[in-house]
């Protein structure tokens, strides 16, 4: 796990809006080269919240060993960039 990848992922969403397009595929991209890393997974659960795939959101919570966050998805985003951080 790189914290410079991990970063790039999730910097992508806030820099796209938190909306799909290209910056929300690269960090799918970036998430799915790195499956199995926990920090990786959040980040690819936030993904699929973000597209409103709650089914494939949960699977990827499950497999980070993390739950849907109650707030926002901005309010999730800062949770993940805090927990990179200080990996």
């Amino acid at each position: 796990m790189t914290q410079v990848q991990l970063l790039a992922a999730v910097d992508l969403l806030k820099t796209g809006d938190f909306r799909q397009g290209e910056d929300w595929e690269s960090a799918h991209q970036i998430c799915q080269a790195h499956e199995g890393s926990a920090l990786f997974d959040w980040v690819h659960a936030l993904v699929h919240r973000i597209e409103g795939d709650d089914a494939n959101a949960g699977y990827w919570y499950k497999r980070a060993g993390q739950t849907l966050h109650s707030g926002s998805i901005e309010e999730e985003w800062q949770a993940i960039r805090t927990a990179i951080e200080k990996a």
